[in-house]
């Protein structure tokens, strides 16, 4: 048990012994909140149940704390119990106890911050996702911090974790980046022919046309005026997700499915069974030629369109379709989506969306993260100096390295726009938080290799040693861990984005 819970237990535990021995009135006792003061002099922990208490039990705060805290039973974690004002608990943990958790955490070694909350639940973490039309950007390197991260501590909290990849195969993205890859193929055979209005212009397109030519001779050409051939497609979206897989892995992310969004679109498949099930449950209509998913009718603003007039679908409900996939067909008990800052309109009407299929919308959790701003201390740095075109998530990490780029992206909350400074995350200094925590790693190890060079074996080391101040911060610091583990389980944290 976490300390802090085990501080709640003991609280809810004298709060009723209060009310047995009528120094509190039988009052329903709300949920137990623990939280670290501000101030180190106030303890390590403290306790706002009294202020919650205070206008139903009619008396101060202050007084209530008084009254609960005279009824905690001792604990060998905790060294003193004071009441300040307005009405705080506050418990200070016994040095003695600190220094005992060294050995526990040795003991625990690798699996220390572990928390048994999920439960073995299923859960599936699908980030990113970039269409498979180009290379990564830094934009997708903070949704890959993000995502990567969250799975890792999910993990950590006991939940079966599967990392997802929507490979956006179907649809007039990739069909528009065929379309583009077919005219730079055609012009190296000296076919004079205009890149499509909507094209993707990347000197990428160029190269990957010329990869093409030499696999391919002429093989993939059509008669002039033809459109390509459906495999130039395949192919040319399999080599893009061949490089989105080398800039994952220079990040250090590893993904466990690759979902292809075709697989949504096969004769009765999920996007025809999802379609199906909105129709018996009166969530769809037909009107002005195309088929609509009456949101309105579950609180949303307006409805939204799901097959447009030409008889194609949308994206909204490919993404239908695709979290019917994951919630009934394949049982994911929990869901959590992370999206960049351009779908922040499509939350709502996503929720909505998972309540009409019968799912609890609060199985769905998504988190928006924002843009970024590359800067070169106070110069904002909008191109690459080697293309003149968009920096790439591959040239950011050869720049500054993958343990940097996480830590960056890392620093500030998802929802906050950040400024990544590509000069000060590889300054050598204390300025950099990646280079000191680096910095503190290696003198650590290099301790630990000159005490195994002079034979000294510290496994029973003596703990009671442990009393200067700085020793003693240190092992709070590490004692942080497990809390931080639980206070991103989505039981214990909300950590939806509305819209």
């Amino acid at each position: 048990m976490l300390v802090k819970h085990e501080i709640a237990r003991l609280v809810v535990e004298a709060a009723a012994r209060a009310q047995e021995e009528g120094d509190l009135p039988p009052l329903a006792l709300p949920e137990v909140t623990v939280e670290h003061p501000a101030r180190e002099e106030h303890g390590d922990y403290a306790a706002s149940l009294p202020l919650k208490l205070s206008r139903a039990a009619r008396a101060s705060p202050l007084a209530i704390a008084e009254a609960i805290a005279k009824h905690i039973r001792p604990s060998d974690a905790i060294a003193e119990i004071t009441v300040a004002p307005p009405g705080f608990i506050n418990f200070q943990l016994s040095d003695a106890w600190l220094e005992r958790q060294v050995d526990a955490i040795l003991v625990q070694s690798e699996r220390f911050g572990d928390v048994p909350l999920g439960g073995g639940q299923r859960l599936q973490l699908e980030f990113v996702s970039a269409n498979p039309v180009g290379p990564l950007h830094v934009g997708n390197g903070r949704g890959l911090a993000i995502g990567d991260t969250l799975a890792n501590v999910l993990a950590a909290a006991g939940y079966a974790v599967e990392r997802e990849y929507l490979v956006n195969d179907a649809g007039t993205q990739t069909e528009t980046f065929a379309g583009t890859l077919y005219a730079h193929y055609q012009r190296l055979f000296g076919r004079e022919v205009a890149i499509p209005e909507e094209g993707y212009p990347g000197h990428y397109m160029v190269e990957l046309a010329e990869e093409l030519k030499a696999e391919q001779g002429e093989a993939l050409l059509r008669p002039p005026g033809e459109l390509w051939p459906p495999e130039l497609h395949d192919v040319g979206v399999a080599k893009m997700l061949t490089a989105i897989r080398s800039d994952l892995q220079a990040m250090g992310v590893n993904y466990d499915v690759w979902f292809s969004e075709k697989g949504l679109y096969a004769a009765g498949g999920p996007y025809e069974r999802a379609t199906e099930l909105l129709r018996e449950k009166g969530m769809v209509a037909e009107k002005e030629g195309a088929v609509w998913f009456t949101s309105s009718a579950l609180g949303e603003d307006k409805d939204n369109v799901l097959v447009r007039s030409t008889g194609s679908p949308t994206y909204f409900a490919s993404d239908i379709a695709y979290h019917y996939d994951k919630f009934l067909l394949r049982g994911f008990q929990r869901v959590i989506d992370v999206w960049g800052a351009d779908h922040q309109g499509h939350v709502p009407r996503m929720q909505a969306a998972v309540a009409a299929l019968g799912v609890d919308p609060e199985r769905l959790d998504i988190i928006i993260y924002q843009l970024v701003t590359l800067r070169r201390g106070e110069e904002i740095v909008r191109l690459s100096k080697r293309t003149g075109e968009i920096i790439t998530l591959r040239e950011l990490v050869e720049e500054v390295g993958a343990d940097a780029c996480r830590f960056f992206f890392l620093a500030r909350a998802a929802d906050s726009h950040m400024d990544f400074d590509l000069e000060l995350a590889k300054q050598q200094s204390a300025e950099n938080p990646v280079y000191y925590v680096q910095y503190a790693h290696a003198r650590i190890a290099g301790i630990l290799a000159h005490a195994g060079e002079q034979g000294i074996d510290y496994a029973d080391g003596d703990l009671s040693l442990l009393t200067d101040p700085a020793e003693l911060a240190l092992i709070r610091g590490m004692l942080l861990l497990p809390e931080v583990v639980d206070g991103w389980s989505p039981t214990t944290r909300p950590f939806r984005r509305r819209g």
